[in-house]
């Protein structure tokens, strides 16, 4: 008993997980491949979605991931305003929340928007190509890296992980994509049809 408490104030954090681990910004945990991965998935979604319109599978399952995407982004930048948690870079304490307007580690909205990404593609794909699942290696490897480069604390990424999966299943069960209704009819095309 005195051994599973003393592991349990191990950590902190709202779960009771959050640690600093050993910093490391090399190899493939280095944060240009980070930003590489975050970068190629907005342009990949936000071009899909252009590129091939609204009027098939894919490109619906595009605008879908762009619906996720968007709303996972204001989810997760007005939860930062709001708790304002210092990152591993900035304090040891995963304690440190409402710390002003230089704390913004709660919760990752990079990898919120990149299991926003994937999760429409899952989510429409993965019954009939079980392959589908690989793409939650995408944001696993965000989850792990950031938190690794001293970006993020654990509760920070998996918070970040549960707004982005949520947000993805909310646009999978809307009528038609969000997004798209704001933009002029012309994108339901995608610019693929407009050369035809």
């Amino acid at each position: 008993m005195a051994v599973a408490s003393g592991a349990a104030q191990a950590g902190g954090g709202p779960f009771g997980i959050d640690h600093t681990v050993h910093y490391d910004n090399s190899g493939i945990w280095k944060r240009s491949n980070q930003n590489m991965l975050f970068y190629g998935t907005v342009l990949t979604v936000g071009g899909g979605a252009l590129w091939l319109g609204d009027q098939d599978k894919l490109g619906d399952t595009f605008w879908r991931s762009a619906d996720a995407m968007v709303t996972t982004a204001i989810a997760t930048q007005t939860m930062k305003w709001i708790f304002q948690r210092e990152r591993p870079s900035q304090t040891n304490d995963p304690d440190k929340f409402f710390q002003g307007w230089g704390a913004h580690s709660f919760p990752s909205n990079e990898v919120g928007a990149i299991t926003a990404a994937v999760t429409p593609f899952i989510a429409t794909y993965g019954d009939e190509h079980p392959s589908a699942y690989l793409l939650a290696l995408l944001p696993t490897y965000a989850a792990v890296a950031r938190v690794k480069t001293h970006g993020h604390w654990q509760s920070d990424v998996l918070v970040g992980a549960a707004i982005g999966t949520g947000m993805g299943l909310w646009a999978m069960h809307r009528e038609s994509p969000w997004t798209l209704s704001l933009l002029p009819n012309g994108f339901q095309l995608g610019y693929s049809r407009h050369f035809d």
